[in-house]
């Protein structure tokens, strides 16, 4: 029997779950053992688990569960915690783009044999993530971006610190609230703002301009652009014509910024920029005039500039929470298919692919290097797991998957499963 433990989250403000009541009964209902951690901070009451048949455990009792068993969460695991992790931990660990902390993460798995299987990569065959709460993110993250214009037009003085933002019980609630208060803006000062939407096509981006239309913006004030209008690259000065930037890229390369801090300096309209992909740590930002993410206590950075025009950032990592029972919903609703594939996960290729990126980014932490590798590079390599004994020395010519190519200077090669490890 397959065993999953749903563990409470505690990342302050976090109210999402991994795993809801409806769908956890369809686990059940297919032979799984279920397991939910007792939560205060959950959308979801620990009675609507139980109602469903679902065990109920201690909060953090996933330290405990036997080791065979999936841990599923969002977020980070509990802070202050560098205990090897022995588990297969499926969560969202934002340690495979080499962002801040990312080798403690992965080297506390190293340490406990366990698995990270991490849920922003994995994909279906076509290459598209299985769930995602993009739509969620973009849909709040252009709510936020309304009310802080909205506030910096209403506010008489300089806003130095901006108010505590509460997650809404549901959408109408949302739309509604941040609705009274962006028209109240509009009348004082007589003008709609204008919005840019930085990848307006896909389903963050979607969920952006859908949340822009729900609250009476029109359609010409709002910018949608994407790979054509970026193709030439960055930095655009374009941007500082619209009031609101909302960027919903996926950045998965090193791109050209998108704007400059000096470029903030000069004369601009653009008072809000919202950074729903928030990579403020990323060695390649695409937006480098801040580097730490803000939280719903403490929602805005309030940049100081040149110009006397406010220029504040929201980079809330966990804008979908704002939304919390609407957007876990639809992200278990989609995950749903690739946990039941968990009962034979050595033929789900969604999940074989999760381990051996695994595989693959615990080796860079071993062994990154700066040595400038072309695309067929003689080698002489070490055929390793990183649970097991190394094989044989063989030699032959590395070539190098594409995806992995742009993430680290070190390129390596994954071959039947197996990463190829380079000794130049």
């Amino acid at each position: 029997m397959v065993s999953i433990h749903l563990r409470a989250e505690t990342k302050k403000n976090e109210q999402r779950a991994a795993l809801t009541p409806q769908y956890a009964k369809v686990l059940l209902d297919n032979g799984f053992d279920v397991s939910i951690e007792r939560s205060e901070a959950s959308i979801f009451d620990d009675s609507e688990y139980e109602k469903v048949g679902c065990k109920l455990v201690p909060t953090g009792s996933w330290r405990n569960a036997p080791k065979n068993t999936y841990i599923i969460g969002l977020k980070e695991l509990p802070e202050n915690d560098n205990s090897p992790l022995i588990h297969q931990h499926i969560m969202f660990a934002h340690c495979f783009k080499q962002q801040a902390g990312w080798r403690d993460v992965l080297g506390r798995f190293k340490r406990g044999n366990g698995t990270l299987l991490d849920l922003e990569f994995l994909k279906d065959k076509n290459g598209r993530r299985v769930a995602a709460f993009g739509y969620y993110a973009g849909f709040a993250g252009c709510a936020v971006g309304a009310l802080t214009w909205s506030v910096q037009q209403l506010s008489d003085k300089k806003i130095t610190k901006y108010p505590r933002i509460n997650p809404y019980p549901n959408q109408e609630a949302l739309v509604d609230d941040i609705k009274n208060k962006l028209d109240a803006a509009i009348k004082k000062v007589g003008r709609i703002p204008k919005i840019m939407v930085m990848g307006a096509i896909g389903r963050c981006g979607t969920g952006a301009c859908d949340m822009a239309k729900l609250l009476g913006i029109p359609e010409s004030n709002i910018l949608k652009w994407d790979r054509n209008e970026t193709a030439r690259g960055g930095p655009f000065k374009e941007i500082l014509d619209v009031d609101i930037f909302v960027n919903c890229i996926y950045l998965s390369k090193p791109i050209p910024p998108f704007l400059t801090r000096d470029m903030l300096d000069g004369e601009r309209n653009l008072s809000v920029i919202v950074d729903v992909s928030c990579d403020a740590t990323n060695p390649h930002n695409p937006i480098p005039v801040y580097n730490y993410c803000t939280t719903f206590d403490d929602p805005c950075i309030v940049l100081k500039t040149k110009n006397n025009r406010p220029c504040d950032i929201v980079s809330i990592d966990h804008l979908p929470t704002l939304l919390p029972r609407e957007a876990s919903e639809q992200f278990v609703h989609d995950l749903l298919p690739s946990l039941l594939q968990l009962k034979a996960r050595e033929e789900s290729r969604v999940w074989t692919d999760a381990e051996k990126l695994y595989i693959h980014k615990v080796y860079i932490r071993r062994r990154r290097s700066q040595l400038p590798i072309s695309k067929e590079t003689p080698y002489r390599s070490t055929l390793r797991d990183p649970r097991g004994k190394a094989e044989p020395t063989i030699g032959g010519v590395l070539a190098v998957p594409e995806e992995l190519d742009t993430v680290n200077p070190l390129r390596q090669g994954l071959r039947n499963g197996i990463l190829i490890v380079l000794e130049i």
